[in-house]
């Protein structure tokens, strides 16, 4: 048979050959190092024989689908530990996670906390030394309905109802089986460093109506070194945590009495907000794009009509009723369907096409409380939202317009580490999504060709597609390395129909315009908590709430800090006067716990020279200025970051 690699060369091997055995007939240390492959696109064991003419990628710690599979091994050889430990322990599922893995556990009544997780590491150490691989075996739906009927376990026997029979596989290893299509490492040997770091509740698959397990998370590492760099990177995002500095800094706050997911944001978040929606107001104008306002609830029908209410109506919040049994409203759970209806307003020419409206609609998901994690993951968000109404000869051009503005935005918030992900159908279950198929291809085959054309580092994900769309999601690495999804682009050929949305051509009949929905930010709530978390709290300064703490050194001085602070108003720099009664270096600190930029200590000889004395975050004193000379170095500051911003402006690209 033919093996094809991924740099094009053409190997022949006997039908049956492992791409263990291809990895070692390249080279010893490459085969040490395999953990997995991929074959014809599909992620197997490194043990599995290959029948037939195929493609083959090697997988090892350096491809993120080994390291998944590393992990999902790992979740396994965890229960093989509890197994071991713990009487009448019962499974879920237990699968890689970006960081990491989990195992949904019943522990039978037995209660567990994080303070067993250690007796539990050790015995997956214990039993990771004996290096027993992992073996993968076929069996027909009735064996593995009697295997796991003989241990009693119901969460095997409720996954396997959606199972057909000759697609049922098991992995064993040592003296644990689980029901699981893999794929899986070579051995338990491969895992030499491990952590569990923490337990939550999960409700079976779900749903808060069903039995409540025992999650236990934790992440592993072919190397303790590895490890050791992890964990000091977690410890350095718990410092960086959003809802931490949120409230060390006054941003945002939650309350019972509003409710769970709802964020109240304070004086300084709101200022935060203003500004950041203000920048990319000015950009959006520049663009082309007119500001909208919609109401924060719509008529059932509006998301009947969008496709919206089937697909999630049984997730959102219940319909909003009225005196009159004839009315039934939603929450708004998005905003393109409001902009449907303002296109419709009025006819449409060819020649007014594209038409961009934005807005920064608040919108309201229902998630479940167990899901909900401060700003990252709420209940109540605000989108900048933007819906480019075009003709099909305009679909590639303008795409390619909001990849720009999408770029400025990260460049100039200091996001340069991305990726773009094509995110597309599940190939295998086309019925999640609504349309024509021809339509489809289109869309995503514009979202290809607009990303390459772009210089876009691009991968493929099947199953990440809106319902109406394909589209493409900027996975941004933050400076600790972890990945967000935050800016988002959809090609939209459906909503056009469902709505009835025309335009008349040149040919003077009516046309259906394509849609292109966009979101930079993806939502303020989420981009704010992945921004703060980014930089520790250390915004731009032109993006800082509060730019300069006026401190003076004692009562006397109040005064002359009032005045000293009324004229840094005029000049347009905001901030605040620490009048309490504490001494200096306590002001001092509580201004940098705030992050707080600049720190303006005024007394005796400041007062008397018209001057004050400069303390810089990160950089300490920078001595005594004139007040005129501190407004002028303060905004030469300011200008600076403002024309990095400019720099970033791809202009000719933004223009209509």
């Amino acid at each position: 048979m033919n093996i094809t690699l991924p740099d094009g060369s053409v190997r022949q091997y006997p039908a049956g050959t492992t791409s263990l055995e291809v990895a070692l007939s390249i080279s010893e240390g490459l085969a040490r190092n395999v953990l997995a492959a991929e074959v014809n696109g599909e992620v197997w064991d490194a043990a599995r024989p290959i029948s037939q003419d195929s493609s083959l990628k090697l997988l090892t710690w350096n491809d993120d689908k080994g390291k998944n599979t590393f992990w999902h091994s790992t979740a396994h050889l965890l229960a093989e530990a509890l197994e071991a430990l713990y009487q009448n322990v019962k499974f879920g599922i237990g699968p890689a996670i970006e960081n990491g893995f989990y195992y949904d556990v019943d522990f039978g009544g037995q209660s567990f906390s994080t303070d067993e997780l250690e007796k539990v590491e050790a015995k997956m150490l214990e039993l990771a030394q004996q290096k027993n691989p992992y073996v993968r075996k076929e069996v027909s739906k009735k064996e593995a309905v009697e295997y796991f009927t003989q241990k009693n376990d119901p969460y095997k026997l409720e996954l396997l109802e959606g199972l057909q029979d000759g697609t049922i596989t098991f992995y064993q290893q040592g003296n644990f089986v689980d029901l699981c299509r893999g794929s899986h490492i070579p051995h338990t040997g491969f895992i030499k460093a491990l952590k569990l770091l923490n337990v939550a509740g999960a409700y079976w698959r779900g749903d808060e109506k069903r039995q409540q397990l025992t999650r236990i998370y934790g992440i592993s590492f072919p190397k303790a070194q590895e490890l050791k760099d992890y964990l000091t990177l977690l410890e350095e995002a718990k410092k960086r945590d959003h809802r931490k500095l949120g409230k060390e800094m006054e941003l945002f706050a939650f309350s019972e009495k509003v409710g769970m997911g709802l964020p109240l944001w304070l004086p300084k978040g709101a200022m935060l907000r203003e500004r950041l929606q203000t920048f990319l107001q000015k950009a959006q104008t520049k663009a082309g794009y007119q500001q909208v306002v919609t109401p924060h609830i719509g008529s059932k029908q509006l998301y009947v009509t969008s496709g919206h209410y089937e697909k999630y109506g049984k997730d959102s919040f219940q319909p909003i009723r009225t005196p009159d049994e004839n009315e039934e409203f939603l929450l708004k759970p998005m905003n393109c369907p409001h902009h449907c209806e303002i296109y419709k307003t009025k006819p449409h020419s060819y020649k007014e096409l594209p038409i961009r409206l934005a807005e920064f609609g608040t919108v309201y998901r229902y998630e479940q409380s167990g899901e909900l994690h401060g700003l990252t993951r709420v209940r109540g968000f605000t989108q900048d939202d933007a819906h480019i109404f075009c003709r099909p000869d305009q679909v590639k051009d303008e795409f390619k317009k909001v990849i720009d503005l999408v770029l400025y935005v990260f460049k100039a918030l200091g996001f340069e580490n991305f990726t773009a992900q094509v995110s597309l159908r599940d190939m295998d279950n086309k019925a999640k999504y609504i349309g024509n198929e021809d339509l489809w291809e289109k869309a995503e085959r514009e979202i290809q060709e607009a990303a390459d054309e772009k210089g876009l580092k691009t991968v493929v994900e099947y199953g990440e597609a809106a319902f109406y769309g394909p589209k493409l999601d900027f996975m941004v690495k933050d400076a600790l390395g972890r990945r967000w999804q935050l800016g988002t682009i959809q090609v939209d050929y459906q909503l056009p129909q469902r709505f009835e949305l025309e335009y008349t051509g040149a040919d003077n009949q009516k046309h259906r315009p394509v849609m292109i929905h966009r979101a930079p930010f993806g939502s303020m709530e989420r981009f704010i908590a992945v921004l703060l978390e980014h930089c520790a709290g250390n915004f731009p300064l032109w993006l800082s709430p509060e730019q300069i703490a006026v401190l003076p050194i004692s009562e006397k001085y109040h005064e002359y800090a009032q005045e000293l602070f009324n004229e840094l108003q005029m000049q347009d720099i905001r901030g605040f006067i620490d009048e309490r009664d504490e001494k200096i270096g306590r002001k001092i600190r509580d201004a940098e716990m705030r992050k707080i930029p600049f720190m303006l200590v005024v007394g005796e000889k400041e007062q008397a020279e018209n001057a004050v004395s400069i303390r810089k975050k990160g950089e300490g004193d920078l001595g005594s200025m004139a007040v005129s000379d501190f407004v002028n170095y303060f905004k030469e500051l300011v200008n600076k970051e403002l024309l990095n911003q400019m720099e970033a402006y791809y202009e000719p690209a933004l223009a209509k």
